[in-house]
């Protein structure tokens, strides 16, 4: 019997989310939107993901606030999250990184369907 990987996405741009969960959907994979912060959390803790595709920029609980939450919680801390988001400052990455991503995506400097393939690869180990 296959398992179905897992993903969530928290991400609040409701055409970017719809995309990628259709995407994910249409791969085989189980995908779940988190449209704010909060939700994100709730999800991460009831939906058990696989891999979490995270923005920084959310409504209610911000990316790096719920990133540290992740990191922090024993039963969610080693659950893959890769950053994908608008902020692109060396501060920001640094940030995300010493936090815990396991990858940084900048949305305007790499096509949706690259970070799509990049986490289906990661999911495939």
């Amino acid at each position: 019997m296959k398992i179905t990987k897992k993903i969530l996405i928290a991400e609040d741009e409701k055409a970017l989310s719809e995309l990628v969960e259709t995407e994910f959907d249409f791969m085989g994979f189980d995908a779940r939107v988190a449209g704010d912060g909060e939700l994100a959390m709730k999800l991460a803790k009831s939906f058990d993901p696989d891999i979490i595709m995270l923005d920084l920029v959310l409504p209610k609980k911000g990316g790096f606030d719920v990133l540290r939450e992740l990191k922090s919680d024993p039963a969610l801390k080693t659950i893959p999250v890769l950053v994908v988001s608008n902020l692109s400052t060396p501060e920001s990455i640094r940030r995300a990184m010493i936090l815990g991503a396991e990858d940084y995506f900048v949305k305007t400097e790499v096509h949706i369907f690259d970070i799509i393939n990049k986490v289906k690869k990661r999911l495939e180990r």
